[in-house]
């Protein structure tokens, strides 16, 4: 009888011992997929950008570090212009629309609501001349009568006399739309004098090969020594042309950069956003001459 409880004492022994380690590698299990679910997400697939020729600049370097981080993600980036990004986005031809200004001031208020903004940063621009230009500053009144043809000579604004070239940006350019509202008080340039050049990088050629031109640039293009060669940059109202000056509220022609999506946009979209915005790219950003969007005094 002794003998037989003695058994019984060990089969529930047994039993119990058996069902702890049933119990434990089930909570083994748990922990590992709550631990797996927790980590990052994994991104792939593919994302065209295009628009705004002053950001493609820095939305193309910022593809290097980006693939640091999600490698399975191709990113090609185009320009055209904010209208064209605005636009293309708004039809699905593209997963980001670039653009100098609010989707509101190049679309109708419909289409602008399908779309998402993002700021991802700031970029002051400025009234360049070809060096051979002697002129340090304009005033707004005199960009205005220059770029609508009152003003032909740069002897009448104290420049050499010599013929002024004006070169111009197309209606679809959110350079343009910026420099319209900010420097032009929304007087429109006047079309049917000097050229007109489709993207920046096209402006500062078209810039330094002709003597006596006008045009405006955003500072990127304009931070190195290279960028910076054959061109004049000139103040506004006393006021120069500097990151620090937009800052601090005393430099009007600037503006926010847009990355557009329709709705949320896909994963590959905002994980890019999300990394030209991190704080990981700041240094970039303020490198080539775009102002983080935290320094701009509101």
């Amino acid at each position: 009888m002794k003998s037989k409880k003695i058994k019984l004492m060990s089969v529930a022994i047994t039993m119990t011992i058996m069902a702890g380690l049933f119990v434990g590698c089930g909570n083994s299990n748990s922990s590992s997929n709550k631990s797996s679910s927790s980590t990052t997400k994994k991104v792939s697939g593919s994302i065209t950008l295009s628009g705004s020729t002053a950001l493609q600049p820095l939305a193309e370097k910022s593809v290097d570090g980006f693939k640091e981080k999600y490698p399975d993600v191709s990113v090609n980036v185009q320009g055209g212009g904010s209208g064209t990004g605005l636009n293309q986005v708004l039809q699905g031809a593209v997963e980001v629309g670039n653009s100098d200004i609010f989707a509101e001031e190049k679309l109708n208020a419909d289409d602008a609501k399908k779309l998402t903004d993002h700021k991802v940063c700031a970029i002051g621009f400025a009234v360049v001349t070809n060096n051979d230009v002697n002129v340090k500053n304009l005033t707004k009144q005199q960009v205005q009568d220059i770029f609508t043809g009152k003003i032909t000579n740069w002897n009448q604004v104290g420049g050499p006399s010599e013929a002024i070239n004006i070169v111009h940006r197309p209606k679809s350019s959110g350079t343009r739309a910026t420099f319209t509202k900010t420097v032009m008080d929304g007087k429109d340039e006047k079309d049917d004098i000097g050229t007109t050049q489709d993207a920046s990088g096209s402006v500062k050629t078209a810039m330094t090969s002709a003597k006596g031109s006008i045009s405006y640039l955003a500072f990127s293009y304009l931070v190195t020594d290279e960028g910076k060669k054959d061109i004049n940059i000139l103040s506004l109202d006393g006021v120069e042309a500097t990151s620090k000056n937009v800052e601090n509220g005393t430099y009007p022609f600037w503006s926010y950069e847009h990355m557009y999506t329709k709705g949320k946009g896909n994963d590959a979209a905002k994980a890019f956003i999300d990394y030209m915005m991190s704080s990981d790219n700041k240094a970039l950003i303020e490198k080539m001459g775009y102002i983080s969007a935290s320094n701009i005094k509101k």
